[in-house]
C-alpha cells in the first residue's frame, strides 16, 4: 500500500515503480530521473534528498550510473523508494516531490550502447517462412538450435511518441527487372519486447543463463519499425540493414526485473533439445507471461502473448555473449516480433495482412496491408503482478510522416 491515492487496480501501483527520465515544465532543459507511481512522476533525486538519503546515482540525467552500479544497488535503491513511498511519516518529505504526469515531458531514459534485435517468435518465424517460401519448411534449419538475432543502429533507438519518417532505399520486387530508389511502399512494424543491460561483463568471458538477473536491469516495450521491401532486396547474404536502421521505438518507462516476479513462467516446450549453454530445464525459467496490445490509429488489431516465445531473454542474453562478447551498461536486446497462433495475436502488419492479400479492416472503412503517412501505432502491455494486481509498461507509440 502507499499514502498516494491512486487506484487500486493501478498497473503503476507499489509493486511497479518503473524507472524513466523527465523535464518539468518550470526546467525544460534540465532532465531528471523519474519514478512512476500512479499518474505521478515522482522525482527521485529530490526525494532522496528530502528524506537525507544518498542521491548520487538519483541525480544524473540519465539511467546509465544506476544501471551500471550491479543488481545489490538496484535492489538496496527499489527498496528505499518503495518505503519513501509507502511509510506515512515520508509523505511531509516525498509529496512535494512528485509531479503529474500530464506535466512532464519524458525522454530516452538511457544511453544506448549497443543495440541488437532477435527472431523469437516460433510463430512468427513459421509464418514469415510460409509467406516466403511456400512448400518449403518455413523454419531454417539452424532456428531451434540458437537464437538467431542481428546487430541494429544504437543511435536511432528514440522514445515513445518521436515521429518516425517514412524511409527511402532501394527496392525490387520479384518482377522487377532492376532495383529502383524511392519511399519504403512496405512500412510495418514489429511488437517486441526489450531488455535493457546495467552490469557489464568483461571481455572475452561468456555470460550464462544463470547471471541473467546480474546483468539485465529491466524490461521495456519496443517496436522495430521495418521497410519491408527495402529489407527484402537488401537482406541477403548478410541480413537487415537500411529496412531497419531508420527508426526502433521504446517506450519510456523501463520496469525493474524485480517486479516481475509474478510474471515469470515456463517457456513453451521445445522439441529440439538446445546445447548446454542454451539448455534452461534445470534452471530459472525465464518465459513472462506479458499481455501485449498493438492498436492502428486508435483500434486494437493485434493481441500478442509474450508467453509463446520458444526463446527467453536469459537465453538470448548467454547467446549473444557466448563467444566473449562484452556487455556494456546500456546495450538494449530485443525479443523480435512477438506473435501468437492465432490471427489476432500476429505482431506484424505482413504476418496481420499475409503479406497483403488480406487487409486489415479499421472501424472508418478504410484497409491496411502495411501502414500509410499520417498513421499512428500504440503498443501497450501489461504483467501479473502481486495479490492479484497489474504491472503497466506504458505505451510505445510512433505516427508515420512522409
Amino acid at each position: 500500500m502507499t499514502w498516494l491515492a491512486i487506484p487500486q487496480d493501478s498497473p503503476y501501483g507499489i509493486h511497479n515503480l518503473p524507472y524513466g527520465v523527465f523535464s518539468a515544465n518550470d526546467q525544460p532543459g534540465r532532465r531528471r530521473i523519474g519514478v512512476r507511481i500512479g499518474d505521478h512522476v515522482l522525482d527521485a533525486g529530490a526525494a532522496a534528498r528530502a528524506v537525507g538519503a544518498p542521491s548520487v546515482l538519483l541525480d544524473a540525467d540519465t539511467l546509465n550510473p544506476l544501471m551500471a552500479a550491479g543488481r545489490r544497488t538496484w535492489r538496496e535503491v527499489r527498496g528505499a523508494l518503495t518505503e519513501w513511498l509507502a511509510d506515512e511519516a515520508h509523505r511531509p518529505a516525498v509529496a512535494p516531490c512528485l509531479l503529474p504526469l500530464a506535466e512532464v515531458e519524458l525522454h530516452l531514459p538511457f544511453e544506448v550502447a549497443d543495440y541488437v534485435d532477435f527472431y523469437a517468435s516460433e510463430h512468427h518465424a513459421s509464418n514469415l517462412g510460409r509467406i516466403f517460401r511456400p512448400g518449403s519448411e518455413p523454419l531454417t534449419p539452424n532456428w531451434k538450435h540458437l537464437p538467431i538475432g542481428y546487430h541494429g543502429r544504437a543511435g536511432t533507438v528514440v522514445v515513445s511518441g518521436t515521429p518516425v519518417v517514412r524511409p527511402s532505399g532501394q527496392r525490387k520486387a520479384p518482377a522487377d527487372a532492376a532495383p529502383g530508389f524511392g519511399k519504403s511502399r512496405r512500412l510495418d512494424i514489429e511488437a517486441e519486447v526489450g531488455f535493457v543491460v546495467g552490469a557489464p561483463s568483461e571481455l572475452g568471458t561468456a555470460v550464462p543463463m544463470s547471471a541473467f538477473r546480474e546483468h539485465v536491469f529491466g524490461v521495456c516495450l519496443l517496436n522495430d519499425w521495418s521497410a519491408r521491401d527495402i529489407q527484402a532486396w537488401e537482406y541477403v547474404p548478410l541480413g537487415p540493414f537500411l529496412g531497419k536502421s531508420f527508426a526502433t521505438s521504446v517506450s519510456p518507462w523501463i520496469v525493474p526485473l524485480d517486479a516481475l516476479e509474478h510474471a515469470r513462467v515456463a517457456p513453451p516446450a521445445r522439441d529440439v533439445e538446445p546445447l548446454g549453454y542454451l539448455d534452461d530445464r534445470g534452471g530459472e525459467p525465464w518465459g513472462l507471461d506479458l499481455a501485449i496490445e498493438v492498436s492502428l490509429n486508435g483500434h486494437r488489431i493485434s493481441r500478442p502473448p509474450f508467453a509463446t516465445m520458444y526463446w527467453t531473454a536469459a537465453q538470448q542474453l548467454a547467446h549473444m555473449t557466448v563467444n566473449g562478447a562484452s556487455l556494456r551498461t546500456g546495450d538494449l536486446f530485443a525479443s523480435g516480433t512477438v506473435s501468437g497462433p492465432e490471427v489476432d495475436t500476429r505482431g506484424a502488419l505482413i504476418e496481420l495482412t499475409w503479406n497483403g492479400e488480406n487487409p486489415v479492416k479499421l472501424p472508418d472503412g478504410t484497409t491496411r496491408t502495411f501502414l500509410e503517412d499520417g498513421d499512428e501505432v500504440v503498443m501497450t502491455a501489461t504483467a501479473p503482478g502481486p495479490d492479484g494486481s497489474r504491472i503497466g509498461f506504458g505505451e510505445v507509440t510512433g505516427r508515420i510522416l512522409p
